[in-house]
């Protein structure tokens, strides 16, 4: 196992050189900005590079990226932010980090078997590396410093008792990407909990018109399906719709937030989210290296994930949720 850590200089960095990584066109499938800081920080200059596996258009995505960019602000940082769904695609934007010499990587570890090598390249350079979003299986294994994220086997055990507690007999849980580890595990704790029947589907999650006609399908084959349960809101917006075009009566319910699925929950649309905090998951990926870097902190002691979830968002609670789902962060 190799441990990236910079223990023997645990104080403040002197920063590198502003790293520079040129977008692909669409038609790669990458995105890549940067965004600056120049935050209240009086802490030499740092870049750090946050690595994700988004995909273009998921909303998800753009929470997780504006806490990243509220800790860079005030942490005095050089956020430099890319993505790409593909595994050997972020593993290549690993790599352009690791290159460029930044001063810390927080990365997602969707698919970790992809991502290892280039991982122990980062800490051979020396280069500290946190974990989030997904990985939380992972992250110490390959020898990341900390990880920011949900315990998604809870998450989707959590989801499953609910599910027995409304007395659902067959749910459909839809998963938007085949081999992402965060997902499979929802799907599979999700069907361990509950008692009734659990049956999972798999749609390309970049092709709406695909999920929504895969799910229409579904419905339309099987009546008894009372839930459709989906990993992400974008995902269950297009299952509210394949539902009605069905003529089918399954309720939706789903794991993870945006503003307009928050709009779901206060209409009755959806049943409930189970929310993992992205916008929480940015924020400390980079607080916490700017904390490594400048204290040598450790969140959870090296060992232990820091969690932002999970928790349910439903009737109870929607509407202290949609006072910070107006402002962007939730």
């Amino acid at each position: 196992m190799i441990r990236n850590r910079r223990i023997s200089i645990p104080f403040a960095l002197t920063a590198s050189a502003v790293l520079a990584l040129t977008a692909c066109s669409s038609e790669g499938g990458r995105q890549e900005q940067e965004a600056g800081g120049g935050g209240a920080a009086d802490t030499p200059r740092l870049t750090i590079a946050m690595v994700t596996h988004a995909a273009p258009g998921d909303t998800f995505w753009d929470l997780v990226r504006s806490g990243a960019e509220a800790a860079a602000a005030k942490d005095n940082v050089e956020l430099v932010y890319s993505s790409d769904p593909e595994a050997g695609n972020q593993a290549n934007l690993v790599q352009n980090a690791v290159d460029q010499d930044v001063d810390g990587i927080a990365v997602t570890l969707a698919k970790p078997d992809a991502l290892e090598s280039v991982v122990g390249r980062a800490a051979d350079a020396g280069i500290p590396v946190v974990g989030l979003n997904a990985g939380i299986d992972h992250w110490e294994d390959m020898g990341l410093l900390e990880y920011f994220g949900t315990d998604e086997h809870l998450a989707g055990t959590a989801f499953g008792e609910r599910l027995n507690e409304v007395d659902a007999q067959k749910a459909l849980c839809v998963i938007h990407e085949q081999g992402h580890v965060a997902l499979e595990t929802r799907c599979s704790s999700l069907a361990e909990e509950f008692d009734g029947e659990s049956e999972t589907l798999y749609v390309d999650g970049q092709n709406m018109p695909d999920v929504r006609s895969s799910i229409t399908s579904k419905l339309q084959e099987d009546s008894e399906i009372d839930y459709v349960a989906t990993l992400g809101a974008p995902f269950a917006m297009t299952a509210i719709d394949s539902v009605a075009e069905a003529g089918s009566e399954a309720a939706v319910a789903t794991f993870d937030t945006n503003e307009e699925l928050v709009g779901a929950i206060q209409s009755g649309d959806v049943e409930w989210a189970v929310d993992q905090q992205p916008y929480l998951q940015g924020y400390l990926a980079v607080d916490g290296l700017w904390l490594y870097s400048t204290n040598g902190n450790v969140s959870g002691g090296g060992t232990e994930p820091v969690l932002t979830g999970p928790s349910f968002v439903d009737q109870d609670n929607i509407d202290d949720v949609a006072a910070y789902a107006e402002k962007g962060t939730r």
